[in-house]
């Protein structure tokens, strides 16, 4: 014999079961990853150093963050540019560049990852980054020198920042990193992924953009967070149907 149900019962199951399918992607947007020097949540930073200062009305990072961003082997994670001899200015700017938009971004949310890591709680996995700033970043680093295509892992850091691993030798850039494509896609384990799309375009997520336009990579993070929370809803409807024919079934 089926067993009576309430009807606020029911309508409490079916409210919980729609909460609890879309509720990974309920904090996607204005957001700070769970790594090691963000800040909880985004805010105003007005004195953020020189090439982050884009980030400056409303920010993940620190001023001292900021400042640490453009300095080599800083305290932030003693990683050493000059692995391969002195990396060219012109090569080193992107690389400060992004550090500023990892660190300082509260637009990354649609691309926020858990991981199980000593120093970081969450990452980002397969940002959609604008093809020019992919394709520029790659060209102006095509005269300096690298020993390694991921540069995530397998460095030796017995003197207390990263040199190449025993066997790997100096090459140009280019070397390591064939393509646009390759360096974006690869130097950060997939943080990023080359976008088909340009600068401007509300598809892709820009490291260089004009503050004084506004932030574009809020729009950015506004479709792919749209787009999600779509998916998410598709992806409840069965199991809103498997719920309601279920509860019919007790009703019965």
């Amino acid at each position: 014999m089926a067993q009576p149900i309430t009807t606020p019962l029911l309508l409490f199951l079916v409210w919980g079961s729609a909460v609890w399918a879309a509720r990974p992607r309920t904090e996607l947007l204005n957001v700070c990853m769970d790594a090691k020097h963000h800040k909880e949540k985004p805010s105003p930073e007005d004195k953020l150093h020189e090439q982050c200062s884009p980030w400056k009305k409303n920010a993940c990072c620190s001023y001292n963050t900021s400042q640490e961003a453009h300095k080599d082997i800083s305290y932030l994670y003693r990683f050493n540019w000059d692995h391969c001899g002195q990396m060219e200015h012109a090569c080193k700017r992107h690389f400060i560049q992004d550090t500023c938009l990892y660190e300082c971004s509260p637009n990354l949310g649609p691309w926020i990852q858990q991981v199980d890591q000593s120093w970081r709680k969450e990452r980002i996995l397969d940002v959609p980054l604008c093809k020019e700033d992919c394709e520029t970043w790659w060209e102006d680093c095509r005269t300096s020198y690298t020993c390694k295509s991921n540069w995530h892992q397998g460095w030796n850091w017995t003197s207390g920042s990263n040199q190449c691993p025993v066997g790997a030798t100096c090459q140009p850039f280019h070397i390591y990193f064939p393509t646009p494509a390759a360096l974006c896609n690869e130097i950060w384990s997939h943080s990023y992924k080359i976008s088909q799309y340009s600068q401007g375009s509300g598809r892709c997520i820009q490291m260089w953009f004009n503050p004084a336009q506004g932030n574009p990579n809020e729009e950015v993070a506004r479709f792919y967070a749209e787009a999600m929370s779509g998916a998410g809803l598709r992806e409840a409807g069965p199991l809103l149907l498997g719920l309601a024919l279920i509860l019919l079934w007790l009703l019965s």
